[in-house]
Formats: C-alpha cells, structure tokens, sequence
C-alpha cells in the first residue's frame, strides 16, 4: 500500500484520511456502501462467496462439455433427413430466415450415408462411427435452437446465457452454486479453449466471484500437449517456505480487508494464492498421463497423430472428473478449418469428425466402465448447425434455427431422440429447446434450480437463464 505524506493528516499519528473518514461519522456512508456490496455477494450465500447448497436431489455431480468450435452440421451427422437427399437440388419450398448470414442456394443433400446403430436404432452418418457404437448411451436433442447466426453472439449465447451483455459463464454459474469436490484444484477447467468470439468471456465469472471463473490449460491454436499450468513446480523455495509466503500474505490482506471492509478483488486474490499452492501438489499428478495403461491411451486415440490432440484433452478431462472438478470444458477448434464449413463441406467436416470420432467414444466407453458416466453429464455440440440449403458450390452457411446437440450419462435418458426440426432440418419443430432451456435443464440435472440460482448485482437478481428457460425434464431417467 502506497504511504504518500500528502495524504497523511498527521505523521505522528500515522493516519491517513481515508483512515479517519472511516473512522468517524461521514465513515458511516462508507460501511453502508461496504454492507451493500457485501448483501450483493452473498444474496444466496450461507457464508461470503458461497452459494446455497443443492436445491433438490442432483441426478449428475458434474459436467464434461465437448466444444465443437464453429458449428458441426446436424443434419451431415445426427439429425438424419431422408427427404433432403430425395430433394437435392431443389429449391426450398419454404421461406428461409429473415435474418440471415450469408447469401444461400438450393437444397443441398448430405454428401454421407447415415445408418441405424444400437438397440435404439438411430440413425448415425459415417462421420461418427465410432461414437454410433455407443448411441444406446446417448440422449440426442434435435431441436435446439439459438438468435444469434454469428459466431461472437451464438458463442456468447450458448457459454453465457447473453448474446449482448458481459454475462458470468455456465461453468461459472454452475462453480457458484456446487463449488469444486477438490478443494486443491478448480472447480471449472478449460482445456484448449478458443481466444476468438468472445474470447475468456466464454468462461469468464463477470460478476460473480472471481474464483468462479474458469482456468484455461493452454489455448485451441497451441497443441494439447503445451496445455500445462505455467509455473506449477517452484524448484527455488520449500514447501514448508511456500507455506509461510502464503500464510504471511494472507495475514496481511486480511488486516487489510479488515480495515477497509469486504472487497470482492482481495477476496478473490487471497483464493486465489491458495489455490494456486494447492494445485502444485494435485495438478502435475492430474496431468500426467504415463500414468495411464497403453489400452487407456489407445482407446483415446493417443497412438494415432489424426486423434491424438484431441484424445488428450479427452483423457485429460476424465481424469479431472475423477478428481471431482467440477465443470471441465473440451474445445475442438484450429485457425483453419473448425467446423465452419462455408465451402468445402466434405473436406472439413470429414477432417473434423476423424480427430474427435474416436476419442469422444473413448471417453464414452472410459467414464462408463469405471463407473463415472452415471454421475457425470457429458455435453456435446456446436454454437449452431448448418443449413440444408447449399452456401456456393459446396457449403453449408450458419443455422441458429434448429441444430442438434447430445447429453449422455448424468441422469438423462439414454437411446433417444427428443424433439425435431423439419422434414429438410432447417428449423426446429417438436419440443423445441431454446439455449436458455437447454441451461435451465443441465441445472436441473446438478439439482439446481435455475429459477434460484442467482446473484444480486447492480440493484437486481441475475441469473444464467435471466428471465427465461424451461427445464425438459422429459428427457430424464
């Protein structure tokens, strides 16, 4: 803390002004405005800076969301449309949306055969064949849908609930409301995540607790194997010399906040310390995957150079649902290609669908035989689908207005299709599930009710589905 002699009122005394205004009677404004603030922080807290405990009965204990960056086509891999391949070619024999991203063509067929898989006999294309050996495990949702058709505001969307506001992350809502189950590492990680589209708003807190916030191991355009915590051995000083660093800082901080009363950044900043020195004892041993057998990494596809970065994020993500993180995020992207296939259809999703075909059924298979999958939701998709009608030649252009996303484990109902867009898969029809429904039930599956789940700021109780959200509870077990 800066000591200016200007600002002392007596240097005997050793008081600055601030001090003596707190201490008197216009201080009075002052621990007013510190109540408030700390009304804000705790609006449904037990205790500063936690959240209440579980609303009812959680059907999952945590989340695994597999981020397929820029918008895998639906209707090129789970959402099966017989009559746009006996209609290919032809015009669309209804209105396209009035707002649209980008000038678009005729019907445009899938370039791939789809084929019923499972007891469930639902229809998979040839991108995912191994992911359709374990169809019986998952619960298809047909008929998302979003407002947003460009990458920045469908991202924002689907990660914050907000397409137009700085807006806390659902990994941040959700580490808000259940904490982590291991208190030496994160309750949110996010493993490779996208710089571009909103950026670390995407797992940003706003303003929630700092700690809320997720922690990025590495970055999409770096290989998975750069994705390290930097500085997580300190080769320099002891534990035990760490130990009293920390214990010493933590002293002083709180002297201060004990003057000047709750201030959400230190409070933030002195989690932050501790955090940061437990997870040297948790995080290397987390990430260091020579601990797992040769089959273990075969079956995320770490033996293949096509599967291997991405299998790594996969296995990396079991092996922190195991440890009791409790949202972990897995993005697929690259500068390149993603899944925005504007042209090139065939190409890019084809390279897509081979790096994480493989490694997404290996962490399938993976959580189920060791027996996490019934307690841990996964999450997979895109910010949006793609059209039916053709964008140039050869591509698909954005579809905010029906897509396909994928739940498995964590108490929902497996085998299914629930809802449908269209005979061509352009918008959704049956049982729609906007994006603030789709949060409204993953919360529900954690035993948060979204309704409660809020925090007051600003003068108002926000919350991640705002004033929105339904929960589909048809889809549970």
């Amino acid at each position: 803390m800066l000591n200016n002699s200007s600002e002392n009122l007596s240097p005997a005394m050793g008081l600055s002004r601030r001090c003596l205004l707190q201490s008197t009677a216009v201080g009075f404004g002052q621990l007013a405005m510190a109540a408030l603030l700390n009304q804000g922080q705790t609006a449904n807290a037990a205790a500063p800076g936690l959240a209440p405990p579980q609303h009812f009965t959680p059907r999952a204990k945590r989340v695994i969301f597999l981020f397929m960056k820029g918008g895998p086509s639906g209707i090129d891999t789970f959402d099966y449309k017989p009559k746009l391949q006996e209609d290919d070619g032809k015009e669309l024999p209804y209105d396209k949306p009035r707002v649209q991203f980008a000038a678009t063509g005729a019907l445009l067929g899938s370039p791939w055969k789809f084929k019923q898989y499972g007891e469930s006999g639902i229809h998979v294309s040839e991108l995912f064949p191994n992911v359709a050996q374990r169809i019986d495990d998952l619960c298809v949702l047909n008929s998302v849908h979003g407002t947003n058709a460009a990458h920045g505001g469908a991202l924002l969307k689907l990660h914050t609930g907000s397409d137009t506001f700085v807006r806390p992350s659902m990994g941040a809502w959700i580490n808000y409301g259940l904490g982590s189950e291991n208190e030496n590492l994160p309750g949110f990680l996010t493993i490779c995540p996208t710089l571009a589209h909103g950026g670390v708003k995407n797992w940003g807190s706003a303003f929630l607790p700092a700690e809320c916030q997720g922690v990025p191991l590495g970055v999409a355009s770096k290989p998975s194997l750069e994705a390290n915590v930097k500085y997580i051995e300190n080769s320099k000083w002891s534990t035990d010399i760490q130990r009293s660093q920390i214990d010493l800082l933590n002293r002083m901080n709180r002297q201060h906040l004990d003057r000047s009363g709750p201030e959400s950044a230190l409070e933030a900043r002195i989690q932050s310390f501790e955090l940061a020195f437990k997870m040297q004892t948790e995080m290397p041993t987390a990430q260091d995957l020579s601990q797992e057998s040769a089959a273990t990494q075969s079956l995320y596809g770490l033996d293949d150079p096509v599967t291997a970065d991405f299998g790594r994020q996969c296995l990396l993500a079991r092996r922190f649902a195991e440890r009791g993180v409790r949202f972990i995020q897995v993005t697929h992207s690259d500068t390149n290609v993603q899944w925005d296939q504007h042209s090139n259809l065939k190409t890019g999703h084809d390279k897509n669908a081979r790096e994480v075909d493989l490694p997404i059924a290996g962490l399938l298979t993976d959580l189920k035989q060791r027996g996490l999958l019934e307690e841990t939701l996964v999450l997979w998709g895109g910010e949006f689908g793609r059209t039916p009608v053709a964008q140039g030649k050869n591509g698909r252009d954005h579809n905010p207005e029906g897509f396909t996303m994928w739940m498995a484990g964590g108490g929902v109902k497996t085998g299914i299709r629930y809802g449908a867009t269209d005979e061509y898969g352009y918008y959704a029809q049956e049982k729609k599930m906007h994006i603030h429904d789709l949060h409204a039930t993953l919360l529900a599956l954690l035993g948060l009710e979204h309704e409660r789940l809020t925090f007051r700021y600003a003068g108002r109780d926000f919350r991640l589905t705002d004033v929105e959200g339904v929960v589909h509870d048809e889809i549970f077990a």
